[in-house]
């Protein structure tokens, strides 16, 4: 019977395409969301929500180097319907486990191709793939979302004009109306507020192919590079475009790091059947909604590691930010042991598992990671470290680690090191992200952990392999030693875990010590001051997803303030749950999250000072001890001022909380056992 019916389906799929013309409906298990996928002509797909277009007919398809067009002229063929129901587990995800449910449609193309469509309650996703045998060569790939003029949208545009593929994917958001932003290409994630809804266009599963950027496409700016890209003109559009595929690769005379020098005339390559990457349309009413969307990791491929349980996350003593400035010690501060050992010390005090020996442990000029400067002794500096029951992790170039990557994980792995910060990849073709997938594996064999820096947005790949605990692919807090104060880093901070955070991780690096004003701020590169106040800072810790975190500022100065310190260094990096309980983008966010029976909650606001009422309703029965982390009286002229109370809550109270221009707070609701009371 099961048969029978499935036959029923794919007749009916193909007269539908065939004959009628007029799209497939593919909608959601709440029968909300509707995606509709055409083939007059060209392939394309629109997008509803209760009967309101979000994103116009839109042509996409894959132009491959031997003229073929797949998803033009009405070559698409039978269909099989599949419903999605899967428990996912998420190891150092903002929650240990979720549900995922979908109705999806699997299209077969003639040329051996096909086409999947998923739709979530959540949002919609598609991914093309492939069943031929020989080699395929991608030319481009096509892909016209059409949103339409008059939305507001947010973009992250690349900083290197004259090569936007090739930059670190640090930027601020470009906000304003779709029809008005710069054609310049932007990196995902990107964010449309479609009136009913907002939609963020992310990608997930990217693996042997290159990583999208969109660039808006105006009436009047619409000119074809290939047949699929004229279809649809007249109207703001974001059009996909790729890094080509690298010919040739040379090295900057620093850091012995690789970039493209000259590049091929297709975007990507491969043998044999495969399956492309998601296109992810995540689809949101509310701005709670948008933070913990769990699209991306539910569609990336799942866990090719096997046992996860070596992986430890934890807070990190970091050196680099802060410029290894250390206070009233007895010897020069700067890249060697003494310094090492201080940062080790003060990590075991404060029950933080690792320090990252950041660049400058190896001669990065030289690019030779197989050994330290004659200042540091590693195996040494190891032993010390254990003795106090902290771990080190090295930093390292990617390319540097990939070329040497067998002997170096071996080596290091033998010697106690647990695992590698990996910077300055700032690229994302095809070559890129099959090396970040190589190092990955490689690493994960011998039990080392990954922090990816100098990266582009997560696509899921630390559900493929959760030893990848971070990623950067953010503006973080390293850009507050240089940047300008019109980068408005307040407002920046809540606005990119709206966007950016619905990928993944972030490598935020929080933590500042030195604190401005909007009037006082400024960049100072040896001694970094951080843009808003000092509870801003505690408040980075429940907000963003990141189970290896830094405290990016110099040791001395958090031992000045050792309750400030203990109380940061004690919140968790792994959760249990994680809710948006207010919010609005670009303004302020408020997030709760759960570990065990306790609940930490926190709120970050814009320049604006802001009072908003907690409704403690997610607390469970019993009273809660409460440790409040708010801004100071006088924190709107003084930025560090900070203020720390103790009080007893439970379900249900309220909480009235000022937060400072720049300010946040934290909170943190400890359960009390039946002997508390006593």
């Amino acid at each position: 019977m099961k048969r029978f019916i499935g036959i029923i389906i794919c007749f009916l799929i193909f007269f539908n395409i065939n004959i009628l013309s007029r799209g497939i409906n593919v909608s959601s298990p709440n029968g909300r969301i509707v995606a509709v996928i055409d083939d007059d002509g060209q392939l394309s797909l629109s997008i509803s929500l209760d009967g309101k277009m979000l994103m116009q007919p839109s042509p996409i398809g894959l132009l491959l180097t031997d003229g073929t067009n797949i998803g033009m002229n009405g070559n698409v063929g039978f269909g099989v319907t599949t419903v999605i129901d899967e428990q996912i587990d998420a190891p150092f995800y903002r929650q240990g486990k979720f549900q995922a449910k979908a109705n999806q449609l699997d299209l077969r193309i003639k040329g051996s191709f096909g086409i999947i469509i998923r739709v979530y309650d959540e949002g919609v996703a598609y991914r093309f793939y492939t069943t031929k045998k020989g080699e395929t060569i991608i030319k481009d790939e096509c892909a016209e979302y059409n949103f339409g003029d008059h939305h507001t949208a947010w973009l992250a545009l690349s900083t290197n004009k004259d090569k936007p593929f090739a930059m670190a994917f640090q930027n601020i958001y470009t906000e304003g109306l779709l029809g008005s932003i710069p054609d310049t290409p932007a990196f995902l994630p990107v964010t449309v507020d479609c009136g009913s809804a907002k939609v963020t266009l992310l990608e997930s599963d990217l693996r042997s192919y290159p990583g999208m950027f969109v660039k808006t496409m105006h009436e009047g700016n619409c000119t074809a590079l290939n047949p699929i890209s004229s279809y649809l003109c007249g109207q703001s559009k974001l059009k996909a475009v790729f890094a080509p595929y690298p010919k040739k690769m040379e090295y900057y005379r620093w850091r012995g790091m690789s970039y493209v020098a000259e590049t091929e005339d297709f975007i990507a390559k491969s043998k044999g059947k495969r399956d492309y990457p998601w296109r992810v349309f995540a689809i949101t009413e509310h701005d709670t909604d948008m933070p913990t969307n769990n699209l991306v990791y539910a569609l990336a491929t799942p866990n090719q590691i096997g046992n996860t349980s070596w992986i430890k996350p934890g807070k990190v003593a970091w050196d680099w930010w802060n410029d290894w400035n250390l206070q009233g010690v007895d010897f020069v501060a700067g890249i060697n042991m003494p310094t090492y050992k201080y940062y080790i010390d003060f990590a075991a005090k404060n029950g933080l598992g690792y320090i990252v020996l950041d660049e400058g442990w190896y001669d990065s000029n030289k690019g030779d990671i197989m050994q330290s400067i004659p200042d540091i002794d590693l195996p040494e500096l190891i032993a010390y470290g254990k003795k106090r029951g902290v771990d080190i992790v090295l930093w390292t170039v990617f390319n540097v680690l990939d070329e040497h990557l067998e002997e170096a994980c071996a080596k290091y792995s033998g010697m106690g090191i647990k695992g590698f910060k990996v910077d300055f990849l700032d690229r994302n073709d095809q070559t890129a992200v099959e090396m970040a997938e190589r190092i990955a594996a490689t690493c994960a064999k011998y039990h080392l952990f990954l922090d990816y820096h100098g990266y582009f947005a997560p696509t899921g790949m630390s559900r493929t392999y959760p030893n990848i605990l971070n990623y950067e692919g953010v503006f973080g807090m390293e850009e507050v030693r240089w940047c300008e104060a019109e980068k408005d880093m307040p407002r920046y901070q809540v606005t990119f875990p709206f966007i950016r955070m619905m990928a993944g991780n972030v490598d935020f690096t929080p933590g500042a010590m030195r604190n401005g004003t909007r009037h006082d701020w400024k960049a100072i590169y040896t001694k970094p001051v951080s843009m808003g106040t000092r509870a801003n800072q505690a408040a980075c810790y429940v907000i963003h997803d990141s189970p290896f975190t830094m405290l990016c500022d110099s040791p001395t100065n958090y031992e000045k303030e050792p309750e400030y310190t203990k109380f940061i260094a004690t919140i968790p990096n792994i959760w249990d749950e994680t809710r948006i309980l207010q919010s609005e983008i670009g303004k302020y966010i408020v997030t709760a999250r759960r570990k065990g029976n306790d609940w930490y909650v926190a709120g970050q606001t814009n320049w604006d000072a802001r009072e908003l009422t907690l409704t403690l309703d997610f607390l469970g029965e019993g009273a809660f001890a409460t440790t409040i982390l708010t801004d100071g009286i006088n924190a709107n002229h003084d930025a560090e001022d900070y203020h720390l109370d103790r009080e007893v809550h439970g379900h249900g109270d309220e909480l009235t909380i000022k937060m400072a221009s720049g300010g946040g707070f934290v909170i943190k609701f400890g359960k009390l056992s039946i002997v508390d009371h006593l």
